[in-house]
């Protein structure tokens, strides 16, 4: 079994930063691709950023690039995502999660377990 904690979620003024990281344990964190996704209030679970074992692939959805990075600590089985000039419309519960084939993806479809989630607020 593995499980996923987020951690690093909180209130931040529009402009500010915030880094999520995402802990994995119960197996190995080699070969997994690791994905962060969001859910904001009366919305459904949108892609945010993903980082794939194979090739190291990043991906990013249109609205973060260039200020959200997802980057992966192996030795610390750990994943972070900074986010830089956040928005109020990034306001939502961000999600790790993991896909245990290591392949790339963008879709929430193949990700096989999930965190709890972290919360952010930005205000304006």
């Amino acid at each position: 079994q593995v499980q996923l904690v987020e951690a690093g979620g909180g209130l931040v003024q529009a402009g500010g930063s915030l880094r999520l990281s995402c802990g994995v344990s119960g197996r190995t964190f080699t070969g997994y691709t690791v994905g962060w996704f969001r859910q904001a209030p009366g919305n459904e679970r949108e892609f945010v950023a993903a980082i794939g074992w194979i090739g190291r692939i990043t991906g990013y959805t249109d609205s973060v690039k260039g200020r959200f990075t997802i980057s992966r600590d192996d030795t610390k089985n750990t994943v972070y995502l900074e986010m830089n000039n956040l928005k109020p419309e990034d306001t939502a519960d961000y999600y790790c999660a993991v896909r245990v084939d290591g392949t790339y993806s963008n879709s929430m479809i193949g990700y096989n377990y999930w965190g709890q989630g972290t919360q952010v607020t930005v205000s304006s």
